[in-house]
């Protein structure tokens, strides 16, 4: 892998993401993966004073331009073989004493948005590897008057990709998302053939990569019975995702469906398909969640950098409890080291 840690940013520092970064930085530093947490320094000591966790070394950075000399300083170079455990990046301007756990306040989203801002910064300039975030709260975000419903849709732009994705990805199950944080409501207006036709295409190319073989892709249709032949919903079915299909398939994709959604994930379909295609959040996330909560990673395809993430929101009845499970979060790093790694 490359000298360039992956920048873990905390999350909401109100829920799990701070407990989990700092559990997830030393079982990285393990691994021999070099890592550095993004995050405010004072609030992450509380955790770890609160939860019997190691304190971890301090690079205070006031602008950005010192940041590749101190990564680099830090020891992160020989991962595993270096000394010195990972160091946290601390960012100003989050009253630490002031964050109440399990709360949400536009304070602890605007932090949070800072960090992972600060992410795609250095990650785009070439000073770190790739990004593994940690979750935020949405409602956090908003009170905070931030205009973007979740990473997703902010990576996108900061790293100007209008062609990307979400893809939710364990060994069992992966599914790609065609519309994401959007209600229910809107999902028929926001479909079309291109934008079915770009997550097939983005879903394909990521899982070739993880699976070293041209995937067998299954799409999900969007109504009961995938519409019945136009009988039920609004022809969605032979308005766009059929001729996303086709379209996939003359570029010698090997696509299926449109598949009836409740019988998509029956094990016999499961056992011929590496990767769903998903026509919004809940369709694919109920079962990848059912199937794999606690293994499950987040990734985004289609950008010019690495970014994973846990598959679980802020949990906030758990902050700062030493009870959250850091599978997910060990997902996370492990898969941005593999495909950040020019070996992968």
């Amino acid at each position: 892998m490359s000298w360039k840690p992956l920048l873990l940013t905390i999350g909401d520092p109100a829920g799990v993401g701070p407990e989990l970064s700092i559990r997830g930085a030393l079982w990285a530093h393990g691994q021999g993966i070099p890592v550095a947490i993004i995050g405010s320094a004072p609030l992450l000591q509380r955790v770890a004073r609160q939860l019997s966790l190691p304190t971890l070394p301090t690079i205070s950075i006031a602008d950005e331009s010192p940041a590749a000399v101190s990564l680099s300083a830090a020891g992160l170079s020989l991962g595993a073989a270096s000394a010195v455990l990972p160091p946290i990046i601390d960012l100003p301007g989050l009253d630490a004493n002031g964050v109440v756990p399990g709360s949400v306040s536009a304070a602890t989203g605007r932090a949070s948005l800072e960090y992972v801002e600060y992410a795609i910064r250095a990650t785009l300039r070439g000073l770190a590897a790739g990004i593994v975030t940690g979750p935020i709260h949405k409602a956090a975000w908003h009170a905070a008057g931030i205009p973007f419903p979740g990473h997703t849709e902010l990576l996108a732009e900061r790293c100007h990709a209008p062609r990307h994705c979400m893809m939710l990805a364990a060994e069992s199950i992966r599914c790609a998302l065609v519309t994401v944080h959007v209600g229910l409501a809107d999902v028929s207006r926001l479909l079309d053939i291109d934008g079915i036709y770009d997550t097939i295409r983005l879903a394909a190319a990521g899982v070739q990569q993880f699976i070293g073989r041209p995937p067998q892709i299954t799409v999900c249709g969007l109504n009961p019975h995938a519409g019945e032949g136009g009988l039920f919903g609004y022809g969605e079915e032979e308005r766009c995702i059929q001729p996303a299909i086709k379209r996939a398939r003359e570029e010698g994709l090997s696509v299926r469906g449109p598949v009836p959604p409740d019988t998509a994930f029956v094990p016999a379909l499961r056992s011929r398909t590496d990767v769903y295609i998903c026509m919004y959040h809940d369709q694919g996330l109920i079962p990848l969640k059912a199937l794999a909560f606690d293994d499950a990673v987040n990734i985004t395809l289609g950008l010019p950098i690495v970014r994973t993430s846990v598959d679980h929101g802020t949990a906030l009845d758990l902050a700062w409890k030493g009870l959250a499970s850091d599978r997910s979060f060990r997902a996370a790093i492990d898969l941005a080291a593999r495909l950040s790694s020019p070996h992968f």
